[in-house]
């Protein structure tokens, strides 16, 4: 019976399980204020229509599942578009609040057999345990009966002609049976219930072929028991048939177990902000309060070992945080008081006051969460392919063993019978379905621990095959904003004047260049420009054209500028192999600015460590050539290239690829969005622009090439696996139907090898989530 679902203190949804009812009241999802706790808007504001939600499916087993849970939820009016993986457990739903509401939804996936809870939901962990011990009572139940129903058949096995009373063959039949009733009524609880809901929905899954067996298996071993002399023949498979629910209920909980420590190590992580946290008060006193009751400018105060639930900055106190997820950086890092501390960052040090910057989606830990939250949705082009043979594969597991049965009724109809339960048992398509999802999450999940963030799941396996790597150059293989090295301007205009109006024009651009001029204004003078901007356009690739005016003075002259490169601005280059960036106006050049690039302090061991694996390194970037070369001989790159426009680095792509290569792109600025979206794999730095990283394959959170290293030899190794278990579970299915069905493969042999083929995969696959390189 399902528990109760009820509105919590914090707003959440919670189970009670003292409370139940037969119909959970979905209604309290349709309150809009408790849309964001788990989606967003696709529209970027609350009063958008479009919507995606991520939930929790409950008892899910199987790919098969998985497509019954889309097709309830697909058929609801309003649902766009439904995604669920089966080894997660999660699905995405996207919908339109116009047309429909969650409610509805969540009832056609309960009425489906499948209830939903809200991603997030403070009970999900509470239920996940409560089905752990429930799973784990069936367990020991069937384990216990199957010891005592082989000690009652042992002496059948050894006895000999004489040796014992009928009567005393038949009492320990009957002492069989009843130790049996326990497994069939409540081990088997989860099979009889998934089969049932499927047969009411017209549709096959894999506990089907498992439950027939399992019921032929006790009919006939009961009707031996009852009528020896019956049609169903005198033998009683009470010792198969336990045995086999043993290892099958092994094998999930197994599976089930280590599901949790790969794919739930992506759950661990979405996870790590509070529920609550103390707030400061009228009377400056510190109250506790819920983690959604924040705002913008709130003061909080975070105790050390607590996570910071917020963007923000610190205003009294120092200390250290620990943001390896965000950052990649595994050390604590100092964040003394000024300094700003990132939400989903844990305190070590010392208590801290914090004001509120940023909250929920505005954070850099929320853009995280949903990347994760995506990956962890996408199904990889093996898994479709294994999903979509799943139920075809079912069908014939079931023409095949009614075949078997009919081929050996004439012979034996006993026998007829447990060759269909060993062919049914034996064909279930678990392994199959697992492979490659199974691989991908734990792979996914160790890169998440090495600060890369897997955003498509599928670039995993073209991740394996790449030739080619090519490197953008600011920012990339130099760190992400270089330093101002010199001033040279117009004569009557001071330095500082110029970096000044640079500065203000450079504060619209995320630009590494610009980045730059907007710091060094702010390191000399800790204030903003004494310049308004009215109007800016940024030109990819080139520059920024705007018009300033003096602040204050609204009536005052408006200056139209330039900054960005030479032939942007109109102006010549200096003779110099440093990058630069030109100031210009109406009457012509104003400043230029030198930038120095310090490159990364591994960018020259990554390059020569994917050369050492096979790959070409090139460089192409949108500097001057002078300056690209000098980068990359200092890198170690032979193949650069400068004076690269967007439209000639798509075409560079484009052309290797025609010529059969596969390209991997790394960048991190705003020109780099096309080329990362054309190339065959992409990456791109946690500094980089939105749209850059979300049309890129992998986000690196932290500023080591060394990671792009270890993660194509991690998707390498994944692949190795993922083929590993794909072979295992077409060379099992090859090997063990035939001797299912020449009667050679008893029941309890068939449930242990289909326990064990699942329990391999999934172990084989939690090799990949240690990580990489270890």
């Amino acid at each position: 019976m399902q528990a109760a679902l009820t509105h919590g203190p914090a707003g959440r949804f919670d189970s009670s399980p003292d409370e139940p009812v037969p119909q959970p009241d979905w209604s309290l999802l349709d309150d809009p204020a408790e849309w964001p706790v788990f989606g967003r808007s696709l529209d970027g504001n609350m009063a958008g229509e479009r919507w995606e939600s991520q939930v929790v499916v409950d008892g899910m087993h199987c790919a098969a599942c998985a497509l019954a849970v889309e097709e309830a939820v697909g058929r609801v009016p309003g649902v766009e578009r439904v995604e669920v993986n089966a080894t997660s457990h999660r699905a995405r739903i996207v919908w339109s609040s116009a047309a429909v509401t969650p409610s509805r939804w969540f009832a056609a996936s309960a009425a489906a057999g499948y209830p939903l809870v809200p991603a997030g939901d403070l009970s999900a962990r509470s239920r996940r345990s409560r089905d752990a011990r429930v799973a784990l009572w069936r367990w020991l139940v069937a384990g216990f009966c199957m010891m005592q129903v082989m000690m009652y058949a042992y002496p059948g096995y050894i006895a000999q002609p004489g040796d014992m009373s009928a009567d005393a063959a038949q009492l320990l039949r009957w002492a069989s049976w009843v130790l049996t009733l326990p497994v069939m009524l409540f081990s088997c609880g989860p099979f009889f219930r998934s089969a049932w809901r499927d047969l009411r929905a017209r549709r096959i899954g894999m506990d089907l072929p498992v439950s027939l067996g399992i019921a032929i298996a006790f009919v006939v071993s009961t009707a031996a028991t009852f009528d020896a002399q019956g049609p169903l023949g005198h033998e009683v498979y009470f010792d198969s048939l336990t045995m086999f629910v043993f290892f099958l209920l092994t094998g999930r909980w197994l599976e089930a177990r280590l599901r949790d420590r790969t794919a739930g190590a992506l759950e661990a992580v979405m996870n790590r902000l509070p529920d609550s946290v103390e707030r400061l008060g009228e009377g400056g006193l510190f109250t506790r309060v819920s983690v959604r009751r924040l705002v913008v400018g709130d003061v909080i105060r975070v105790l050390p070992g607590e996570a910071f639930p917020a963007d923000g900055v610190v205003i009294l106190g120092d200390t250290t945080a620990d943001e390896a997820l965000l950052t990649g950086e595994s050390r604590p890092v100092p964040r003394p008081c000024g300094d700003r501390v990132l939400a989903g960052s844990h305190n070590i040090a010392a208590a801290v006051q914090i004001r509120i910057e940023s909250i929920g989606q505005g954070t850099r830990f929320s853009q995280i969460v949903a990347l994760m939250e995506s990956a962890s949705l996408q199904k990889p082009r093996l898994a479709q392919l294994a999903d979509r043979a799943a139920r075809p594969f079912l069908l014939a597991v079931l023409v095949a063993a009614a075949l078997a049965a009919a081929l050996w009724w004439h012979i034996d109809s006993g026998k007829a019978l447990m060759v269909a339960v060993s062919v049914l048992i034996v064909t279930c398509p678990c392994a199959l379905s697992l492979a490659t999802p199974a691989a991908m999450l734990a792979s996914a999940g160790s890169l998440a621990r090495d600060g890369v963030m897997v955003h498509n799941l599928q670039a995993l396996e073209t991740l394996s095959s790449v030739d080619t790597v090519v490197f953008d150059k600011t920012g990339t293989l130099t760190h992400d904003v270089p330093r101002l090295e010199r001033v040279y301007c117009r004569k009557g205009l001071r330095p500082g004047d110029a970096v000044e109006l640079a500065a203000a024009l450079a504060a619209h651009s995320l630009h590494p260049a610009s980045r730059a001029l907007v710091n060094a204004w702010n390191a000399q003078f800790r204030s903003p420009p004494s310049w308004d901007l009215v109007e800016a356009k940024e030109h990819a690739g080139e520059g920024i054209a705007g018009l300033l005016r003096r602040s204050g003075d609204a009536g005052g002259k408006v200056r139209a500028l330039r900054l960005g490169a030479s032939d942007f601005c109109g102006v010549e280059p200096l003779q110099s192999d440093a990058a630069q960036v030109h100031l210009a106006d109406e009457q012509g050049w104003v400043a230029s600015f030198v930038l120095a690039e310090d490159l990364r302090a591994d960018a020259a061991t990554a390059v020569a460590e994917l050369e050492a694996q096979g790959l070409s390194v090139r460089l192409l970037s949108g500097d001057r050539d002078a300056a690209a070369k000098e980068v990359a001989r200092r890198g170690g790159i032979r193949d650069a290239r400068g004076d690269c426009l967007p439209e000639e680095k798509l075409r560079v792509i484009r052309q290797s690829q025609a010529e059969g290569h596969r390209v991997v792109m790394v960048g991190d600025g705003l020109n780099d969005g096309p080329v990362i979206a054309q190339a065959d794999v992409s990456f791109a730095f946690g500094h980089a622009v939105p749209l850059t990283q979300a049309r890129a394959d992998f986000i690196v959170m932290g500023g080591e090439l060394s990671t792009i290293v270890r993660t194509i030899w991690q998707a390498k190794r994944t692949m190795r696996v993922v083929r590993q278990n794909l072979w295992w579970a077409g060379g099992y299915n090859a090997l063990c139907v035939p001797l299912a069905l020449a009667g050679w493969l008893p029941p309890w042999l068939a449930g242990l090898g289909m326990a064990g083929s699942s329990v391999l995969v999934v172990l084989n696959a939690a090799r990949l989530a240690r990580q990489p390189g270890g």
